[in-house]
């Protein structure tokens, strides 16, 4: 007797196993198409956090501590133009929408900035240091500013585009494997072209032309990659929205605002300590494992693991994002984290034979614990963020994706920058040293420079001590955080009741549940403030508890999206 029951489509089957949801025309396609600009931001990050550090200390002579300053002040120059980015962005009208264009715009200004990071014009921090200094703070400055014309956009439009708690997951997931996408290439054409100018095993002055061609090939490997996302990526209209006055203090008053939002101040403070345990590790690996440990040949090596660890722990997250909510993997996974970095502790220098491999393998198996578990906390952070928003309109009755996806670029690169110079004046003040003469003694010697005990112990502090505290610091934060799916698919169905009937009325168990979230009581927010004239009305659930009002309105969504596809399309034929 046949088989009577209709065969399901392997990949169909694969999706249905780990969660994905939508076909991939409407579904899955849009998410590549997002990501394809994750790929510049995880690239560029990833090579920046291997080597612009390398790069300023050994190939341009600023000791560690310059070249922290020159971090920290470009830094501080980013912390002025995010805000001002995220202000922008959320006032935009036009009818491709507020982000996108943006994306282009940003272009040439990142492809210009990342080639010039990498080449000195002849600067050496020997022979002038202040010229040197001040060469790379402009550069950096202009980077950081072509970075935020295209991150802060991107980032903010992520909640517009995914409106579902679980809609966002999978696209936060896609980014993060377009993340790994951007590393690996760039981490290739890294390796290869210093390995072909014989850089490989060691960074030096006559590195320097291997740098600028690196520069060069990555910033337009990374400016493709933005381009598609711009070319690729539809947005609703925002031709019809209606701004606020701004001033001064309506600048100040939009992020003070943000912190109203209790579920925001949770994330900030815990993206906050998770940055500063992996600013400080990033920043001082390199000491670490040249100084401390005594396996530079193996650079290469070990961030090749760390990539692959890092890259391995992405469907164990996913799956436990997708099974147990977005907090579960940072819980499980970060743990391994601080395991990794107590290996620091006790690391030591790998000598010869037995000695040697017994070294290199604890330095394997740290780098696999720390970057497996640095993931959970990491994806818990990406996951959380565009869910804030809708807290945030719920508060404010506006949607300012820009403003608090400013807070989300802000944590990543000025704790990021602020820890290199942390790092920088905190080895200098343990008298690390570096440069020509370590790199001179090398030569001459064969042997590795011998660094003091105070500066040995100065490594241990940056890459584990402080590290570990800061982990531990954040998990703490993260069981603190208590928005659930639940929680935030009845903000999303309250939001919309409101702006479909100007007034919205909450049982008090769902009035309590906003209260824990946003930290407000509903009467003092903008959902709890009813239109002249306009009558409350519940939130409407079917059998299986799901908000109808808020299905009905994403099928208008997304009919307004192919309304405006169509446009452009006629709008392109006329034209031709």
């Amino acid at each position: 007797m046949g088989n009577t029951q209709e065969k399901i489509p392997f990949g169909e089957r694969v999706k249905k196993a780990i969660g994905v949801k939508g076909d991939f025309k409407t579904a899955i396609l849009p998410m590549i198409n997002y990501s394809y600009a994750n790929m510049y931001m995880g690239g560029a990050g990833y090579i920046m956090n291997m080597y612009f550090q390398v790069f300023l200390t050994l190939a341009v002579n600023l000791d560690p501590k310059q070249a922290g300053i020159v971090i920290m002040i470009s830094t501080l120059w980013d912390a002025v133009t995010d805000p001002v980015m995220g202000i922008v962005t959320d006032r935009t009208r036009s009818k491709y929408g507020r982000h996108r264009r943006y994306l282009l715009w940003g272009l040439l200004p990142m492809i210009i900035s990342y080639t010039l990071l990498w080449n000195g014009f002849g600067f050496d921090g020997n022979k002038n240091f202040g010229a040197t200094m001040a060469y790379y703070i402009l550069v950096c400055m202009l980077y950081k500013t072509a970075y935020t014309i295209i991150g802060v956009p991107h980032t903010a439009m992520l909640p517009q585009l995914a409106p579902e708690y679980d809609l966002r997951t999978q696209y936060n997931s896609m980014g993060y494997l377009f993340n790994s996408a951007g590393m690996v290439p760039s981490f290739i054409i890294t390796a290869a072209i210093l390995a072909a100018f014989g850089s490989n095993n060691d960074v030096t002055p006559d590195s320097k032309l291997a740098f600028l061609i690196i520069g060069f090939a990555l910033s337009m490997f990374y400016g493709v990659a933005v381009f598609l996302t711009f070319k690729t990526t539809r947005e609703p209209s925002s031709l019809g929205m209606v701004n606020p006055p701004l001033d001064v203090r309506g600048i100040i008053n939009e992020y003070v605002q943000v912190f109203r939002n209790k579920s925001f101040r949770q994330y900030f403070f815990m993206s906050v300590a998770y940055q500063f345990s992996t600013g400080f590790y990033s920043n001082s690996k390199i000491y670490y494992i040249r100084y401390l440990a005594n396996q530079y040949p193996f650079y290469v090596l070990h961030n090749t693991i760390s990539g692959i660890a890092e890259a391995g722990a992405f469907p164990l997250n996913y799956a436990l994002t997708m099974k147990h909510g977005k907090k579960k993997c940072g819980s499980i996974v970060t743990p391994l984290m601080v395991a990794g970095l107590a290996i620091g502790l006790f690391m030591q220098p790998a000598g010869e034979g037995r000695s040697k491999l017994i070294w290199v393998a604890l330095m394997v198996l740290s780098m696999i614990l720390y970057s497996f578990g640095m993931s959970g906390l990491g994806f818990v952070s990406t996951n959380v963020f565009p869910d804030l928003t809708d807290v945030d309109e719920a508060i404010t009755g506006r949607r300012r994706e820009g403003v608090l996806s400013t807070f989300n670029t802000l944590i990543k690169k000025s704790v990021g920058g602020l820890m290199a110079a942390f790092v920088g004046f905190i080895l200098s003040d343990f008298g690390l040293v570096t440069g020509t003469t370590v790199t001179d003694y090398e030569k001459a010697t064969g042997t590795l420079y011998p660094q003091t005990s105070s500066a040995v112990f100065g490594i241990r502090v940056c890459v584990a001590i402080i590290p570990i505290v800061a982990a531990i610091i954040a998990l703490i934060l993260l069981h603190r955080f208590k928005m659930t799916k639940n929680d935030h698919t009845m903000i999303r169905a309250a939001v919309a009741t409101k702006h479909k009937y100007g007034a919205v009325a909450l049982t008090e168990e769902e009035e309590r549940a906003f209260k824990a979230v946003s930290g407000q009581d509903f009467e003092n927010t903008w959902l709890g403030k009813s239109e002249e004239g306009a009558v409350p009305h519940t939130l409407e659930m079917n059998d299986d508890g799901e908000y109808l009002i808020l299905l009905e309105l994403d099928e208008e969504r997304k009919k307004l999206i192919e309304e405006q596809k169509a446009a452009e399309k006629a709008k392109a034929h006329t034209e031709k």
